[in-house]
């Protein structure tokens, strides 16, 4: 990202936030093409095999801006029989080169737009799925894919993104990937969806000049010197990875680290790569911001969920991104978003955005991750509102509600927050804002903060590195609040509409009802008559309310931690 955009006043970068978060083209009708299934869904050629590990090794050429490698997919058979086919993603203008299958030549492969369709014509997967067979056995299989080509290159990551070949201050490269949403298969082969993350992780292991580090997710697990002034570094993810996640780092980086005990008094190393020329900045900058940060979700969430692979902040070209145990950094070392307050309480200006937010994500996206990006609003929704959770923990309950409140000026109801279903396609990118505030107006409804925590940590807990549908999760809430959300959900994830309180006062007697919502929607919703706060629960018929000896009905206002719009009637 480049640093102009920091002259933006707040209006104008929540107004950038909304346009590239993720967001798709404003009310903009899209017919779905045979590609866009083929990516987006689970079919015949990608149902029967489960990825269980990657085995990267990529050469890039700077100069060119082409890259090459192999990746070894190792995967389990989970449905056998014969004539097996499968899908392989790699998008255009990558190719794949050859496939080395039961150590011999693959020849049976042919690319479909975006894919390459394997045909393991005859031979006979073991069967897995006969449910007379008292153990099962599932068949180990790895395929290792040569693959070559200039790799779509980012505009504006991580929007657009791609590959980013730049060059840092003092003219050395600096180079790394972001391809949320456009996907992992833009520059390596795989199976690009969100549903299956290799459970036994992936090696990242990257050639660079000798000049240069690279950085990818996990740990180091070797630096070999190799001929003609080059090193290859090697880094192994143990834990489950979203595809997206997996990134090199290319940089002329140093490197500091410090440890955090956790709640469960285990010691999580905290690694730094960032540019030589910034190393006090960051030091001051990241010692102040990621312990707390730490400290603040483990309260609320549980504890860090990928203590095996560390955590790492590494710098990067671009404002930031949630790459797993590795997550990229931007921020120029600024307080807020690019040195503002996307609330616009001022609360956002007290820690740096990029360190909490995208460390919020190893929670909700990485640790918990949706099978459709359809459901995105999960990994966004509640990482953004771990912004108001990190506020409340540090500054108290007031400053969080502020800042909650500040996040309704950011939503826009373009679309639903929730996109279809098996076409690779998000929702609103009010999925950040208006999933936050769904949230804050769930927690106000519970009225307990400590089922509250509990219900996030046992979503964390309960769904520990599975993917998931946003379904479950709702159902997940329903049943550990004793409340049914059903209808909030609905409405405010389903729809772009926003509920109106139509209300009247006829003496001591309120009346009210909600309009704009969709059928037997039934929020409760504190409200104010003067100084004291009080739950009432509007149907969509209209019903009364006795104020007796309270003050004046004129007072009456609604609870500001609520999104949704209030009409007197006169």
């Amino acid at each position: 990202m480049k640093l102009g955009i920091r002259i933006l006043n707040v209006s104008g970068l929540l107004l950038f936030f909304k346009l590239f978060s993720c967001a798709q083209p404003l009310n903009q009708k899209k017919i779905y093409t045979k590609q866009d299934t083929l990516r987006g869904s689970i079919n015949a050629n990608r149902d029967w095999w489960d990825v269980q590990q990657y085995g990267l090794e990529i050469m890039p050429d700077i100069l060119t801006k082409t890259i090459k490698g192999i990746n070894t997919v190792h995967f389990l058979v989970v449905k056998g029989g014969r004539n097996k086919k499968m899908q392989i993603d790699l998008q255009a203008p990558m190719k794949m080169d050859s496939i080395i299958w039961n150590n011999k030549i693959f020849r049976s492969f042919k690319r479909s737009g975006n894919t390459y369709i394997l045909d393991f014509a005859n031979y006979k997967f073991i069967d897995t799925s006969d449910k007379k067979v008292p153990q099962k056995i599932l068949q180990s299989v790895s395929l290792k894919c040569y693959f070559s080509g200039k790799p779509r290159e980012a505009i504006r990551p991580p929007w657009q993104g791609g590959w980013i070949w730049e060059k840092d201050e003092l003219g050395r490269p600096w180079i790394t990937v972001a391809c949320q949403g456009l996907g992992a298969s833009v520059w390596y082969p795989c199976k690009d969806h969100q549903s299956d993350e290799p459970d036994k992780g992936a090696t990242i292991s990257i050639t660079v000049p000798d000049s240069l580090s690279a950085v990818a997710n996990g740990r180091l697990i070797n630096k070999e010197p190799k001929k003609k002034g080059t090193t290859i570094w090697t880094w192994q993810v143990k834990n489950p990875i979203n595809n997206y996640n997996i990134v090199p780092y290319i940089g002329k980086y140093t490197y500091w680290s410090e440890n955090f005990i956790g709640e469960t008094e285990k010691n999580l190393s905290l690694d730094y790569w960032v540019l030589d020329y910034n190393l006090e900045k960051a030091k001051k900058q990241f010692s102040r911001d990621v312990k707390p940060m730490l400290t603040a979700f483990e309260y609320w969430f549980g504890p860090y969920p990928f203590y095996d692979d560390g955590f790492k902040l590494v710098e990067s070209p671009y404002l930031g991104m949630e790459h797993q145990s590795a997550i990229a950094y931007g921020n120029h070392y600024l307080n807020g978003y690019l040195g503002s307050d996307l609330s616009g309480s001022g609360w956002g200006l007290k820690w740096d955005y990029i360190i909490i937010h995208e460390s919020g994500h190893e929670w909700f996206g990485n640790n918990i991750t949706t099978n459709d990006i359809a459901d995105m609003w999960v990994h966004e929704g509640f990482t953004m509102y771990s912004e108001v959770l990190f506020t409340e923990y540090l500054y108290g309950k007031e400053a969080a509600n502020e800042y909650a409140q500040g996040l309704q000026r950011g939503i826009s109801n373009n679309i639903p927050v929730i996109g279809p279903y098996g076409v690779n396609k998000e929702g609103s990118g009010d999925m950040y804002n208006k999933g936050a505030c769904l949230i804050h107006m769930i927690r106000q409804i519970i009225n307990n903060d400590s089922i509250f925590r509990k219900i996030l940590r046992g979503l964390n807990i309960d769904f520990f590195h599975k993917t998931i549908n946003s379904k479950e999760v709702e159902q997940y809430i329903n049943s550990k609040s004793g409340i049914n959300f059903s209808k909030m959900f609905d409405q405010y994830l389903r729809t772009k509409q926003v509920p109106v309180l139509e209300y009247k006062i006829e003496g001591k007697t309120l009346r009210y009802r909600w309009t704009n919502c969709v059928k037997d929607f039934d929020m409760p919703v504190y409200s104010y008559y003067g100084k004291n706060r009080q739950l009432i629960k509007p149907t969509q018929e209209w019903a009364n309310q006795f104020f007796g000896n309270w003050i004046e009905a004129k007072e009456f206002r609604l609870d500001e931690n609520f999104y949704i719009k209030s009409k007197k009637i006169n």
